[in-house]
C-alpha cells in the first residue's frame, strides 16, 4: 500500500516476524532523536543500512508507540538539514507484531565522508564509531580510488629530490627487463605521477627525498630485557634506502653460524631467514600510515624481534583473514606501493604475509605472530627452537633439510643431536647407553651428521666438544 505525503511516497509492508538484532546493518530506536540521524550518517559511509523506529533494545515494538504520516516528512526534512551532503532516506511504515513501527533505510553513498552537525560516523559490527582525522582523510580518498601520497605537497620542492636516488630506482627496474627505461630521472618521475605540474607528491619525497626525512622515522634497539637497551639507531632516510639500512642494522644484532659441509665454501646460518625478515621490513615500509606522527619501530630482543607500525588493518580484513591469504588485498598508499613494485620489490599486492610464513616455516622456525596494537599493526618473529615441541624436532629437520640430503633425520639421530645439545662432552660410548644403541652405530650415526652439517667437532678427541649447529 501507498501513501502520498507531500511529493514523498511512503510504503507500508508487513516484517516476517522472526527474531531481530542489531548488527552492521540495522539498529532499533524507541523514537526519532539525533542519534537515529547519527546512525544513518554511520551506515551511509558504511554498506547502508536500516533504523527501525519505535522497537526496544531487545528487538520488540513498543506498546502504544504512534506516528502520524505528517510527521515522517518533518525527520526527513531535518535529516536532510543537518547532514552534509544532504541525505535523504527512504521511509516505510512496517507492520510488526501487531504493531505499527518505522523504518529508515539508507544505502551506502557515493562520495564519502557524509557528516551530520560536523562530525563523521562509521558503523563497526552493531555500532558508531566517529572517525578521526586521519580515517576521515582516507574515507574521502578511498571514494575516488585515490591515496594521500598522489597529491601534491607544497612543502616539497624538486631541489629536495635526490636525482641520484632516481637513477638507482632506474637500475633496479632495469635489472632482468627486456624493454629498458632510457629516459632521464625528471622524465621517469613525471611518467609516474610522482612529479606532477603543481609539484611534488608526498609519495616522491618519501621515497627520493634527499637528507633526513623526518615523516619517516624508524627507531631500531636491540634490547636484552624489556627495559634495558644495549644498542639503537635512528633511520630517517628515503624508503628504498630504509630497506637495506634496516635490515643492515638487524644483521649486526642477530647471531650467524658457519657450517662445516665439507665444500670448500662454509655455509652461513643466521639466526633468522634475511629473505623473510627483508620482506617483513618491505611491508612495513609500504603500508605504514605516514599520516600519523608517530615513529615505526623495531625491538630486538634475544630470541625474537617485534616491528610495530601505526597504521591498523582496513575495516573489512581480519588477522585470520590476513593469516590464511583470503582477502584482497587493499593498499593505503598507492604511489609508494606502485613504485616499489616497479622497482621489483614486491611480487604481487597481497603475497607478503604467505612468503614470510613459508620462510620462517622452511628455515624450521616458528611462525610469526600478527596482531593490530595500540593503534598500530605488529608482527612478532621468533629464532627459539623452545617455540617448537621436542616430538617435532625430527619432523621440522626433515622438512627442511630432506630435499637437499635426500632423506630425513632417523630417530637415533635426532637423540643424538638432542643429547648433544644437552652435553656438549658427551662420549660415543655415553651416546650408545643413552639411545640404546652399539658403540659403532653411534659412530656411523655421527659421521653422518657431521658430514651434513648438524654437528661439528671443536677441539681433539680428548678435551673437545661438540657444537650443534
Amino acid at each position: 500500500m501507498y501513501k502520498f505525503v507531500g511529493n514523498i511516497v511512503i510504503l507500508s509492508k508487513s516484517l516476517v516476524e522472526k527474531p531481530m538484532q542489531e548488527d552492521l546493518v540495522t539498529e532499533f530506536k524507541s523514537s526519532f532523536s539525533e542519534k537515529v540521524i547519527e546512525t544513518l550518517v554511520a551506515f551511509a559511509n558504511t554498506k547502508g543500512g536500516k533504523v527501525l523506529v519505535g522497537i526496544d533494545n531487545n528487538g520488540d515494538p513498543l506498546k502504544g508507540f504512534t506516528i502520524g504520516s505528517e510527521s515522517i516528512q518533518t525527520w526527513l526534512n531535518e535529516i536532510k538539514n543537518k547532514t552534509q551532503p544532504s541525505i535523504i532516506p527512504d521511509a516505510e511504515f512496517i507492520s510488526y507484531k501487531d504493531s505499527k513501527i518505522v523504518e529508515l533505510c539508507i544505502k551506502e553513498f557515493p562520495i564519502k565522508p557524509v557528516s551530520f552537525r560536523g562530525r563523521y560516523f562509521k558503523r563497526v559490527k552493531n555500532s558508531n564509531h566517529q572517525l578521526n582525522l586521519n580515517e576521515i582523510s582516507e574515507l574521502h580518498l578511498k571514494t575516488f580510488n585515490t591515496s594521500w601520497d598522489s597529491y601534491v605537497n607544497p612543502r616539497y620542492l624538486i631541489k629536495m629530490i635526490s636525482l641520484d636516488g632516481v637513477k638507482e630506482f632506474i637500475n633496479k627496474c632495469n635489472k632482468d627487463r627486456e624493454t629498458l627505461i632510457e629516459d632521464d630521472p625528471l622524465t621517469v618521475l613525471k611518467k609516474l605521477n610522482l612529479i606532477k605540474e603543481e609539484g611534488v607528491t608526498t609519495a616522491c619525497y618519501l621515497l627520493f627525498g634527499s637528507g633526513y626525512i623526518f615523516d619517516a622515522t624508524i627507531e631500531l634497539g636491540r634490547f636484552s630485557t624489556p627495559t634495558s637497551i644495549k644498542d639503537g639507531v635512528t633511520v630517517r632516510s628515503d624508503l628504498f634506502r630504509q630497506v637495506d639500512e634496516v635490515l643492515g642494522f638487524i644483521k649486526k644484532q642477530i647471531n650467524k653460524e658457519y657450517i662445516i659441509t665439507g665444500d670448500p665454501q662454509r655455509e652461513e646460518r643466521w639466526q633468522y631467514p634475511l629473505k623473510a625478515l627483508r620482506e617483513i621490513i618491505i611491508n612495513m615500509i609500504v603500508h605504514r600510515d605516514y599520516m600519523n606522527c608517530g615513529d615505526s619501530s623495531i625491538k630486538i630482543y634475544n630470541e625474537r624481534i617485534e616491528f610495530f607500525n601505526f597504521g591498523k588493518l582496513p575495516d573489512e580484513i581480519s588477522i585470520e583473514q590476513l593469516i590464511s591469504g583470503n582477502y584482497i588485498s587493499r593498499v593505503r598508499n598507492k604511489m609508494i606501493a606502485s613504485t616499489f613494485k616497479e622497482a621489483q620489490l614486491i611480487e604481487k599486492y597481497g603475497s607478503g604475509i604467505k612468503r614470510i610464513q613459508e620462510g620462517f616455516i622452511n628455515y624450521g622456525l616458528p611462525e610469526p605472530t600478527f596482531e593490530e596494537f595500540q593503534g598500530g599493526f605488529r608482527v612478532t618473529v621468533y629464532s627459539s627452537s623452545k617455540q617448537m615441541p621436542n616430538t617435532e624436532f625430527g619432523e621440522k629437520f626433515g622438512e627442511k633439510f630432506g630435499g637437499k640430503f635426500g632423506e630425513k633425520l632417523s630417530d637415533a639421530q635426532c637423540k643424538i643431536i638432542e643429547s648433544m645439545k644437552v652435553n656438549n662432552r658427551v662420549t660415543l660410548s655415553e651416546l650408545a647407553k643413552l639411545i640404546n644403541m652399539s658403540q659403532r652405530g653411534v659412530e656411523k650415526n655421527v659421521k653422518i651428521l657431521q658430514n651434513h652439517g648438524f654437528i661439528c667437532r671443536i677441539g681433539f678427541a680428548k678435551g673437545g666438544y661438540w657444537h650443534v649447529n
